[in-house]
């Protein structure tokens, strides 16, 4: 199940939206589970709170002893914070992100991540104009100076504040790692909400959701029966060099006709050489470099994430082909 990731300025209200949400979802998930049977999904908050990362940590003014560099204190959060949720998030999983999550590369990280286990994202931005969150954090400022205040609702120093404001990118549905993109402002209603979180339900848990491929890049290939894919990549194609060099003529051209590999019954595979010019070993090992580069990470010539022995040969063969042709 998907991954919800939550965004706004700090102190715009996101927690409180997170935890409302967190709510809508329970009684979602309860009512879409049969009596008696185990939950169809399960539900995760992840936050600062939650993982015990203090809000200073966004504060690049204040540089801790032995720190690499202003950064470096966020960085090691976000670390954090992408691990806890790399750990929960299955097609089983329904994880509510709460936090800052301002830079859009971060965002389009999460959303990388949900897309390689095949799992929907989306985004929830808690908008507010620019003056509500400082006057919120004001209000936390005296209450801690009064010590009314919890660690929940800790407030920001006024400059680290406004910084974070100055910083931060506004999510934008056009682009894939934003969308789809749900948006609540501070003034909604118990309606309002009520009728958004319906919206992200369906978009992430209805009949009319996406369905998410990875991108055949991050597919790890499957170990094949006779041993691991790049093991059997690298022995059909370098099987296939070997009786092409045994096989062709001394003046080179004609045909050569190979074993698929599939099992009996089946047609041979053809390589055409080039007419009037014998094959060498150099441009043979050179054609199979270059094909075992396409195919090696994911990035191959086939439709799937993964390839037979048989499909191999036959892939390389027409691979041979088309550079064979071109050469003549």
């Amino acid at each position: 199940m998907p991954l919800i990731t939550i965004t706004g300025f700090p102190a715009s209200g996101k927690s409180t939206r997170a935890r409302q949400l967190q709510e809508y979802l329970t009684e979602r998930i309860e009512s879409a589970t049969p009596s008696g049977a185990p939950p169809k999904y399960r539900l995760h908050l992840i936050s600062d709170q939650t993982l015990s990362i203090p809000r200073s940590v966004y504060d690049r003014s204040v540089l801790p002893a032995h720190t690499r560099s202003a950064t470096a204190t966020e960085n090691d959060a976000r670390a954090a914070i992408y691990g806890a949720v790399k750990r929960v998030l299955t097609d089983k999983d329904i994880v509510i992100l709460d936090g800052l999550n301002y830079i859009k590369g971060w965002r389009y990280q999460l959303y990388c991540e949900s897309k390689a286990v095949r799992t929907p994202s989306c985004v929830l931005h808690v908008g507010s104009s620019k003056d509500k969150p400082v006057e919120v954090n004001e209000t936390r400022l005296r209450d801690r100076a009064q010590d009314a205040t919890d660690e929940a609702e800790a407030p920001y120093e006024p400059a680290n504040l406004e910084n974070l404001i100055y910083r931060y990118e506004e999510p934008n549905g056009m682009v894939k790692w934003d969308s789809p993109l749900f948006t609540l402002i501070w003034e909604d209603d118990e309606a309002q909400t009520k009728k958004v979180f319906d919206s992200l339900w369906e978009a992430i848990a209805g009949e009319t959701r996406k369905i998410v491929k990875p991108n055949q890049a991050t597919v790890q290939r499957s170990r094949d029966a006779d041993g691991d894919y790049l093991y059997v990549l690298d022995r059909e194609t370098q099987d296939i060099v070997k009786r092409i060099l045994e096989q062709q003529s001394d003046e080179g051209g004609g045909e050569v006709r190979l074993p698929r590999g599939g099992g009996q019954g089946e047609e041979d595979l053809v390589v055409e050489l080039p007419a009037s010019k014998k094959v060498g070993l150099p441009q043979l090992q050179r054609l199979r470099r270059a094909f075992m580069g396409l195919n090696r990470g994911g990035i191959g010539l086939e439709g799937v994430g993964n390839m037979s022995a048989s499909r191999i040969r036959k892939s390389f063969v027409g691979y041979l082909n088309d550079n064979f042709e071109k050469d003549g």
